[in-house]
């Protein structure tokens, strides 16, 4: 037990001896600079990896409610509902010279 005590003394003794001297200070301050760094930097990487998971989430539920979209719109252009919506409003077929076709471009074959 008493031999223990000693031990740490001792080890004690020769941690001061190497990191406070000229030599071992340096070395020491900057093994210390570079572990914090490196704890700094990972938490830095975390954080932003949960920013990219959120972004994702976002991204998903966006594409999610354009689907959504694109099916009402879908079913609001269809042919059968645009001919009820023609009835109740006392609508008639258009006559031939009526009809104007427009090509498609590339700003509106987005729709």
């Amino acid at each position: 037990m008493l031999g223990s005590g000693k031990k740490t003394a001792t080890h004690k003794g020769f941690i001061r001896k190497v990191l406070f001297n000229s030599q071992g200070f340096p070395i020491f301050l900057v093994c210390t600079v570079l572990a914090i760094l490196f704890v700094l930097f990972r938490m830095k990487v975390v954080e932003l990896d949960y920013g990219i998971n959120d972004l994702n989430k976002k991204i998903d539920q966006v594409r999610v409610e354009q689907k959504e979209l694109n099916a009402q719109k879908s079913r609001l252009l269809s042919v059968k509902n645009l001919r009820n919506m023609a009835a109740r409003h006392n609508l008639n077929q258009p006559r031939r010279d009526q009809i104007i076709v427009i090509p498609k471009t590339d700003e509106t074959s987005n729709d």
